[in-house]
């Protein structure tokens, strides 16, 4: 159980939402609204007993009230843009969030409000303290969205140089054949061709100090390799083989036999095409079922699928592509879709079927296991590109606001 992950949300609560006494003082207008004394006061307590409590030298009370009270402003501003925007959390949203809170406490919900009022916090402040942030966060996004812009140059750039993508990489376990010239490189490969175990070829040609292993290269990622074989073996493969690579010491050959690492994964993809007639009110669902049977129909006669696809398919994403869906995993199609795919063999038409969307035939025209890594690495990069410019660009919306905006300090002496 994260108690202390808890803690530091009860914490934030404290420091961003003060309980409001009876006998309170405005302290800060801003704009339309306005910032209590209570807040201040309350929140600048917490900040300091928590500096005590973990024995930490704390700035000068003034600095620690001067940033609270910014930090309240800025809250403050942004309450009243959600207010003029219309956000609002409803109840049900809000019930998940903390739903999904207690469970990443390892909690059931009861468990979690009575650890909270027995901690002396009140449960449903705390609930409506992440309203508040749940609002913020969604004017934010709202605000600074439209703002960020990542070209592919840019996003190229950040692939190759930032040093936190290197952990990302797989490691690669490699094979080798050195051999001196290149003819003897392309007898090689013709051997490699004709159906040869590499391992095998490596002990009988390789001149490298690994042959007795199979050309064994211990597991390393590419940066860690000549940047002859990085550039080489760069988004390949398991399998892959290169064509001879020249340098000093002769001509190499690599193979890629194995990878390993937090993105190293491969899914099963099907590729097939199909034709869909949809029914409506001048076509009954018999009707339609009858005429797509007669276009299966002509198929089987030996009419082209593609053509036929482009003159009666009803699905405008494929039928101009002569009903090719392209490669696809599970779970993106109508379930009865890929329940018939699964069931029919390659090259095969398959019966006319059903599905929400209106009637089908289908022909697989291929199955593959595709490797994802190249791509999960890609969508981790760009995650981390868009946080980074995320924040750059709410660091600038939120000094802009705070610019534009009347505030006035209270003097409460």
């Amino acid at each position: 159980m994260n108690k202390i992950f808890i803690t530091l949300i009860l914490a934030f609560c404290s420091f961003s939402y003060a309980k409001v006494e009876v006998l309170d003082r405005i302290a800060i207008i801003v704009d339309d609204g306005v910032v209590m004394e209570s807040q201040v006061n309350n929140t600048v307590r917490d900040i300091t007993r928590r500096y005590e409590e973990q024995n930490l030298q704390k700035p000068p009370i003034d600095v620690i009230k001067e940033q609270v009270q910014e930090k309240l402003i800025i809250e403050e501003l942004q309450l009243q843009m959600a207010d003029r925007a219309g956000i609002r959390i409803s109840d049900s949203e809000l019930n998940i969030t903390m739903s999904r809170l207690a469970s990443n406490n390892q909690m059931t919900l009861e468990d979690f409000i009575v650890f909270i009022e027995e901690n002396g916090d009140s449960y449903e402040e705390l609930r409506e303290q992440m309203r508040r942030e749940m609002r913020i966060q969604r004017i934010q996004r709202g605000r600074v969205n439209s703002r960020i812009d990542i070209t592919e140059n840019e996003f190229e750039a950040f692939l190759a140089t930032d040093e936190s993508l290197g952990a990302l990489e797989p490691e690669l376990l490699v094979r080798q054949i050195l051999v001196k010239n290149i003819k003897t490189a392309e007898d090689v490969i013709e051997l490699i061709n004709n159906g040869g175990e590499f391992s095998e070829i490596a002990r009988e040609f390789s001149i490298s100090s690994n042959a007795e292993s199979g050309g064994l290269i211990n597991w390393r990622k590419l940066i860690d390799m000549p940047q002859l074989f990085e550039k080489a073996l760069k988004k390949q493969s398991i399998g892959y083989i290169t064509n001879p690579l020249e340098s000093g010491s002769g001509f190499h050959i690599l193979k890629i036999e194995d990878k390993r690492g937090e993105f190293v994964q491969y899914e099963d993809q099907w590729q097939s095409r199909h034709i869909l007639l949809i029914p409506s009110t001048i076509r009954t669902k018999e009707d339609t079922e009858i005429e797509l049977n007669d276009i299966r129909q002509r198929v089987l006669d030996g009419e082209d699928f593609g053509e036929l696809a482009d003159e009666f398919s009803e699905d405008p994403g494929s039928a101009k592509l002569g009903g090719d869906l392209g490669w696809l995993g599970l779970g993106v199609l109508a379930s009865e879709f890929e329940k018939t795919m699964l069931e029919t063999d390659i090259g095969v038409i398959s019966e006319v079927f059903e599905t929400e969307f209106g009637f089908h035939f289908l022909e697989v025209l291929g199955k593959r296991s595709y490797e994802l890594t190249d791509d999960l690495i890609k969508d981790r990069a760009y995650s981390l590109l868009y946080a980074r410019k995320f924040e750059e660009e709410l660091e600038n919306t939120l000094r802009a606001m705070r610019a534009e905006a009347f505030v006035e300090f209270k003097d409460l002496d």
